[in-house]
């Protein structure tokens, strides 16, 4: 009887652990002393929550340092890559600047048009370095997502449907993205 008696109603010692006073001096008390334990427990919790705290503002910290690296990074890029075109045009410039003070009385038309064409050479061999192509699609099918067709006028045969006849403004790619459609006049086909 005994035997059942201790099997279905299990001695409690916690009251008889926590009055008897911790030997050794330790920091940490014997399991099952009450607060002391759960003290101790908090306190290991409290430190780890303390140092997951740390690595995640340290971690926030170095991925708001790398965000804003980066954004730098890519502006002194985008910096870099302008002063290059920029750099490329000079001569241009230096050219052009040439022609806007020279003396009409004592320059001949035909001298003035040469310079002018050079200028414009070196500034599309220029551009065309960077990654500029210059759309001048005459005697080329029409492609509406490259020219915008600014009239029609008859084609003589049927061969001629849908061909640019006339380009009133060339477009531009830049490095595959279109800056400006082509302004054409596009043959029609009627009959």
């Amino acid at each position: 009887m005994d035997d059942q008696y201790t099997s279905q109603n299990p001695v409690d010692l916690t009251d008889a652990a926590s009055a008897t006073p911790t030997s050794g001096g330790g920091d940490t008390a014997p399991p099952g002393s009450g607060d002391a334990s759960d003290l101790s427990t908090r306190e290991d919790w409290q430190r780890l929550l303390d140092e997951q705290r740390d690595q995640f503002l340290r971690l926030a910290a170095e991925y708001e340092n790398f965000r804003k690296r980066s954004i730098r990074e890519r502006q002194d890029a985008g910096w870099r890559a302008q002063g290059d075109l920029v750099s490329g045009l000079i001569d241009a410039l230096d050219d052009l600047s040439r022609f806007a003070h020279v003396d009409p009385l004592s320059v001949e038309s035909k001298t003035v048009v040469d310079g002018a064409s050079m200028v414009e050479r070196k500034i599309f061999k220029s551009l065309a370095g960077h990654g500029l192509e210059v759309i001048s699609p005459v005697d080329h099918p029409f492609d509406p997502a490259l020219h915008e067709a600014i009239t029609t006028v008859p084609a003589m045969t049927a061969d001629e449907d849908h061909l640019v006849a006339q380009v009133y403004q060339a477009g531009y790619v830049f490095r595959g993205q279109l800056l400006r459609p082509a302004r054409v006049v596009v043959k029609q086909w009627n009959g």
